[in-house]
């Protein structure tokens, strides 16, 4: 065996996969398909993958995987997309598409039932974004609920709406937003907590189908070459803080005790049950078995860019009145990272815009000077897009920088036109600023915002190309193939005290490893492309 085809523990530890989308109530609805056959979500008899598939379909050239069923083509796009069972808009450019696609599901649905799905971007056509009227002509009798890329927007069709009491009465929650025309009316959009106003609305899935999705999202994990995974469960600002602690119990440990744990999973919490988490780590301490460790505690600073909610210092470019949201009070998130901290527990806030990073930044820093010096390994998730002078206050305070490379390829073109180019630019993924001198620079996917695969991550942080680009985004921020591997796996274990365990191929470590389909570091290290042959977890083979 050339041990030049072997990655280092996980081409495989990914941070913020989020890998089970323990995110809210629809993604779990939306795997029905996973499960045996249900009139309103057919099942493919038949599921090809893992190649290029040329369609000779105008809206969709090319895929990855197709599903088959009675002999007819059931779906055509992504593994992931055909596997977890959404309606898939990732790769929509075109209104008409859009509505195409939301009303085929309809079509293939009992009157009444949800149809859930997402992964739309309106950059690819344009920048408009969805309204309810769009689909409600095609849905007439069907609840729509799809969400953007992001996970900080969806769209709602008046069905949807008027079955969980939104109008154009409804106030905006706090740290989100209701979208209305210039005229008051409903466009259908909620962003950020004002989608918590719906998905109370949408069918609980039992408990089987959710345990059983933990299962087949696991095996697509390992496909991709991914070992541990690091889970911020059912949480977005607004949500029940219990979803996450229910599938802790009914479903992970569940899986823990009946052998059906075959990847390993890293745990976070909402902030508010740090409690909860101390009183675990406290009875069990943090390693639970081999497959499950308990990990710390997430807060939310702001949105996201693609939902215009990222908080920034300036406002959007053609918003003049919008910097963004902040979801949380400063004081509030303070006092809150002050008693995790003073507790022993790790924190991690998700922060987007370059005002939402300063603030964070600005917190921990206070935390630090108030609790003292320990090994606390504060994070900050996705640190798109900072101020002038705020990649180095990560190193200089010791702060991880969680991000996923991928959301570049997604955020080039939209960035400029929303802040304006040179801001985009001086800003924007800064991997290499961010790297400084303790490589505190740890890599992930956010799976299902981005696909979980972590070789195509790593070609995008060392080529930073865009779609349609022919030069890089920022080039002077690219990474080398062992800066972008060590962000994935050693860095990424250590951002979660994982390193004494996971991360690096090192005597006395967990023997989890991949086999590249290359044995060429250069060919790597060129932006080459590999896929996974197979993925080892303890030594043991698994899948593929």
């Amino acid at each position: 065996m050339n041990l030049a085809a072997i990655v280092s523990a996980a081409v495989v530890l990914l941070l913020s996969i989020l890998s089970l989308r323990l995110l809210d109530t629809y993604y779990w609805s939306s795997l029905r398909s996973l499960l045996p056959f249900t009139p309103s979500s057919p099942v493919a008899d038949l599921v090809a993958w893992n190649g290029t598939i040329y369609t000779s379909d105008a809206s969709l050239p090319f895929a990855d995987a197709m599903a088959v069923r009675r002999g007819r083509v059931l779906r055509v796009g992504s593994y992931s997309s055909l596997k977890m069972g959404r309606v898939e808009l990732r790769d929509v450019n075109r209104k008409e598409e859009f509505v195409r696609r939301i009303e085929e599901a309809a079509r293939n649905s009992k009157p009444g039932s949800w149809i859930l799905g997402g992964g739309w971007n309106n950059d690819l056509w344009g920048g408009e974004l969805p309204l309810a009227s769009w689909v409600d002509e095609v849905t007439p009798a069907n609840p729509v609920w799809v969400t953007r890329m992001d996970g900080h927007m969806g769209l709602a069709n008046s069905v949807a709406l008027e079955l969980a009491g939104i109008s154009k009465l409804s106030e905006d929650p706090k740290g989100g937003i209701i979208s209305r025309t210039a005229d008051g009316e409903l466009t259908g959009l909620l962003i950020d907590s004002a989608m918590k106003l719906l998905l109370a609305s949408i069918p609980e899935v039992s408990l089987n189908e959710r345990r059983e999705a933990l299962v087949r999202a696991s095996k697509y994990a390992l496909t991709k070459g991914v070992t541990t995974v690091v889970d911020f469960g059912r949480y977005f600002p607004g949500a029940p803080v219990e979803f996450s602690w229910q599938d802790f119990s009914d479903v992970y440990q569940w899986a823990d005790s009946s052998g059906r744990m075959i990847i390993r999973v890293c745990l976070f919490f909402p902030v508010e049950t740090w409690s909860l988490l101390l009183d675990q780590i406290n009875k069990f301490g943090r390693v639970l078995s081999q497959w499950i460790y308990l990990g710390g505690v997430k807060d939310f600073a702001d949105g996201s860019l693609g939902s215009s909610s990222a908080l920034f210092h300036e406002p959007y470019l053609n918003e003049p009145h919008n910097h963004g949201l902040q979801l949380i009070e400063h004081e509030r998130l303070l006092n809150m990272t002050v008693t995790s901290d003073k507790s022993g527990l790790q924190v991690a806030i998700h922060a987007i815009g370059d005002k939402a990073n300063d603030l964070v930044l600005d917190v921990y820093q206070s935390v630090a000077s108030m609790n003292g010096v320990r090994d606390r390994r504060f994070r900050i998730e996705h640190a798109q897009h900072l101020a002038m002078g705020a990649a180095a206050r990560f190193s200089q305070q010791g702060i991880i920088a969680s991000v996923q490379p991928d959301h570049l390829l997604d955020d080039a073109d939209s960035a400029s036109k929303k802040l304006g180019k040179e801001r985009a630019d001086l800003g924007s993924y800064l991997f290499r600023s961010l790297l400084g001198s303790n490589g505190g620079l740890a890599f992930g996917s956010d799976w299902p915002v981005a696909d979980i695969d972590p070789l195509h991550s790593i070609r995008t942080a060392i080529r930073r190309i865009p779609p349609g680009w022919e030069d890089p985004w920022g080039p002077t921020e690219c990474l080398t193939l062992k800066e972008a591997i060590n962000a994935y796996t050693i860095s990424a274990a250590h951002a979660c005290f994982l390193d004494n365990d996971l991360g690096s191929l090192a005597p006395g470590k967990l023997a989890d490893f991949v086999i590249l389909s290359t044995d060429s570091w250069d060919h790597l290290a060129a932006g080459g492309s590999a896929s996974v042959v197979a993925t080892y977890i303890g030594g043991v083979r698994s899948i593929p």
